[in-house]
């Protein structure tokens, strides 16, 4: 029996996802969470063997929440199931240790073949992701200006394009308001731009974040 562990804020895709799992022998759906805080305390207090994870949540992430249950729990296998599909995001995410990367477009099938080989022992990309993280190691012309940027600043520039402000980015981080800041001034540096307004609109511009995104995000 495969354990899996359901993080995602929008109830409805945790309710589609259940279902679909449920259906499946061999898969228990063990528990949900809506937000990365609570998928982490979740994960250091329960086992399972794979955790479905969303990347844009309220608080940490979905980033941040991986690398906290894998270096914390590292026998929990996690598959980020993402509408984030652009460079740099997988390559990123597989670094801070998750065993798969899928879209939320993946068929049912896929996400049931990826569950069984990352609990295999496996890692699992979805194919046409796979291949434009093999073109972009080719092809650096191709990359984004999003490449330059580090694993934590990345995060940060995704929670100030959900609107986050500095304070509630610092608690939830644990850092301090003139570090967040820090990464923030350091972030528009790297990009060669000013300001949180045309940090969202590169963001959408290049495909990394869109404004469906940003009119679900209330």
């Amino acid at each position: 029996m495969i354990s899996v562990f359901l993080v995602d804020d929008h109830e409805l895709v945790r309710a589609g996802i259940r279902r679909i799992l449920e259906d499946i022998k061999g898969f228990k759906v063990v528990g949900e969470a809506h937000c990365g805080e609570d998928a982490v305390k979740w994960c250091r207090n329960n086992c399972v063997n794979v955790v479905l994870m969303d990347m844009n949540m309220p608080g940490i992430g979905g980033l941040e929440a991986t690398r906290k249950i894998v270096r914390f729990s590292p026998d929990i296998k996690v598959i980020m199931l993402t509408i984030y599909t652009e460079n740099p995001l997988p390559a990123k995410v597989m670094q801070a240790g998750a065993a798969g990367y899928l879209s939320k477009a993946a068929a049912p099938r896929e996400v049931i073949c990826a569950i069984r080989a990352v609990n295999a022992g496996k890692r699992y990309i979805a194919s046409d992701i796979a291949q434009q993280m093999a073109l972009s190691q080719l092809e650096p012309q191709a990359e984004t200006p999003f490449e330059c940027l580090s694993e934590r600043e990345l995060q940060i520039m995704l929670m100030i394009t959900r609107g986050q402000k500095v304070t509630d980015i610092s608690e939830q981080l644990n850092l301090s308001p003139k570090t967040v800041n820090s990464y923030r001034y350091r972030i528009f540096s790297k990009l060669n731009i000013s300001g949180d307004v045309k940090l969202t609109h590169l963001a959408i511009r290049h495909g990394l974040f869109n404004t469906e995104i940003l009119l679900s995000s209330d």
